[in-house]
């Protein structure tokens, strides 16, 4: 069994896609995209190794066997190819054995062509996927993209049942960003416009709140 290198896990996440959801966030990226928010999540050592059957034990502890549904991201999920699928198909043995099953949305900074050719067996397993490389300064209105040339692309009929037009496109003043406490840190999760991490550290550092380590400039 290979491990999945892990940057974190959060429970529940309510705006990476519908409903109560599952967040996994692999550490490793070889993509490396300029303006990443998520730089913290690009050492390919970082993190804490996991092996697929403790990530989903740990995933149906957390969500008390009840997720509507699980968002992937990272890092590079592609980056650990084998150890992403031995999740996914564990995630689907777990999901069968459920009264309403949950989805399984994941983010990749490859193009979607890449992925049909390298790792067709990876989609196959998806509902949906949201792929290619984040393109700072770039608008982005769809609220599960993070710059406008990404798309949400469906790949299951349960994928078409929960996230096609998941929401309606929002206008750039109403997107979500959810905050969790974990462990002295706060993490940020979503997708926020362009500017509003800045916008918010200024903010803190008006009101005699200093961020020691953020994420978009480690």
């Amino acid at each position: 069994m290979v491990s999945l290198r892990v940057n974190r896990i959060h429970f529940p996440v309510t705006v990476l896609g519908p409903g109560r959801r599952i967040g996994i966030w692999l550490q490793g990226c070889s993509i490396g995209c300029v303006g990443c928010l998520s730089k913290d999540t690009w050492d390919t050592t970082g993190g804490q190794l996991i092996d697929p059957e403790t990530l989903v034990d740990t995933c149906r502890r957390i969500s008390g066997d009840v997720p509507d549904g699980i968002t992937i991201s990272g890092g590079e999920p592609m980056d650990q190819p084998e150890a992403l699928l031995d999740l996914l198909d564990r995630l689907h043995v777990w999901r069968a054995a459920l009264e309403v099953p949950f989805d399984i949305l994941c983010y990749t900074g490859r193009s979607l062509g890449w992925a049909r050719r390298r790792y067709s067996s990876i989609l196959d397993r998806l509902d949906a996927v949201i792929a290619e490389p984040y393109l700072a300064g770039r608008p982005q209105r769809h609220p599960l993209c993070g710059s406008d040339n990404q798309s949400l692309t469906i790949l299951s009929d349960l994928g078409r049942e929960r996230l096609l037009g998941y929401p309606d496109e929002l206008s750039p003043d109403r997107r979500a960003m959810q905050v969790a406490i974990e462990s002295q840190r706060i993490w940020l999760i979503g997708m926020p416009r362009q500017g509003d991490l800045d916008a918010l550290e200024k903010m803190l550092h008006e009101q005699g709140v200093r961020l020691e380590h953020v994420s978009w400039r480690t």
